[in-house]
């Protein structure tokens, strides 16, 4: 399938790197973003709603961009918000948007099942949330793994700290029962925590240049990012402590975008301890091939980040991540 036709349906919990990930899904001519669906994750259900029709009237396509609620909560588990990551709300503690924009009808499940049996090999779903919604999909319909086109996922941290706990990064530890069966099933694309700390990562030189970008999408992403840059600040991971941000939902979107951007990937086994305890979440990722485990999973181990940079920027100033490209 080739970038310009690919239908996508983007599922999100919707806080500040979601929104800018929903932005370019929203404003690429690669692909024709039909629906977002809503699942439990970075913040209160509502707020996560709201986000994501803020960030599409923001892009212009609130009203061909429906959003679509789905579960509310992890599969068996509970689980805790990050807010204190993304700041009160998710959007940086200061902006709570009421668009007054009604979601549509169905159940994000129910849609996701509809249109991938409507359009079989035609729907890209690409997951940047708890990956509950695609589980509950593929628990309803069996041959979803193939009626879909891909699945592209942000999540796990590959042989690497989690972002969470020492084990887990946060999509993948919210809900490990979901991350467990979506593995297992589908051959998907994963971009995991690790790949985005090292080639997403922006520093205050790349503020700068975003601060002098007079333009809505560009207040938006200062915005968003003025709780998560206040908390890397203080963060102990090797790779944070500093004026930075990560961009790992946004990066997952722009590697399905301009593919050519992936500089190394790997084909893998995967299986997620869905456990309780302080492995929940884990992702073991078999990259020696020791095990017996299908390697089904393609794993996103370079991405070239200048280029992915300028995609954001791009977006910022023109409304168009391939204006360089």
């Amino acid at each position: 399938m080739s970038n310009a036709s690919r239908r996508l349906v983007l599922d999100t919990d919707t806080a500040g790197d979601d929104t800018q990930a929903i932005l370019l899904a929203a404003l690429s001519d690669r692909v024709d973003l039909e629906g977002v669906t809503i699942g439990a994750g970075n913040v209160p259900f509502d707020y996560q709603v709201e986000n994501a029709k803020y960030t599409l009237d923001l892009a212009g396509v609130a009203e061909d961009v429906p959003v679509y609620e789905g579960a509310r909560s992890p599969l068996l588990k509970d689980h805790e918000f990050a807010e204190y990551v993304h700041g009160e709300g998710g959007l940086g503690g200061e902006l709570f948007p009421d668009t007054g924009i009604p979601s549509a009808d169905e159940h994000a499940v129910d849609y996701i099942v509809r249109t991938a049996r409507e359009n079989p090999g035609e729907i890209t779903v690409a997951c940047i949330a708890p990956l509950t919604n695609l589980a509950l999909a593929f628990q309803r319909e069996p041959d979803l793994p193939d009626l879909l086109a891909d699945v592209w996922i942000m999540g796990g941290a590959v042989n690497t700290l989690g972002n969470f706990t020492p084990a887990a990064e946060y999509n993948f530890w919210v809900d490990p029962d979901a991350a467990r069966i979506v593995l297992e099933a589908f051959e998907t694309t994963l971009v995991d925590w690790g790949v985005t700390v090292r080639d997403s990562l922006f520093d205050e030189s790349v503020f700068a240049e975003v601060a002098e970008i007079d333009t809505p999408l560009a207040e938006f992403f200062t915005t968003i990012t003025d709780a998560v840059r206040e908390f890397n600040a203080e963060s102990e991971h090797d790779a944070l402590g500093a004026d930075v941000t990560t961009q790992p939902d946004s990066m997952t979107l722009a590697t399905l975008l301009e593919p050519d951007i992936v500089e190394e990937a790997g084909t893998y086994y995967v299986e997620v301890d869905d456990r309780e305890g302080m492995t929940r979440g884990y992702s073991l990722v078999d990259e020696l091939g020791i095990g017996d485990g299908e390697a089904k999973t393609r794993v996103v181990e370079s991405v070239d980040g200048d280029r992915f940079e300028r995609m954001m920027l791009d977006l910022f100033e023109y409304e168009d991540p391939h204006r360089s490209a």
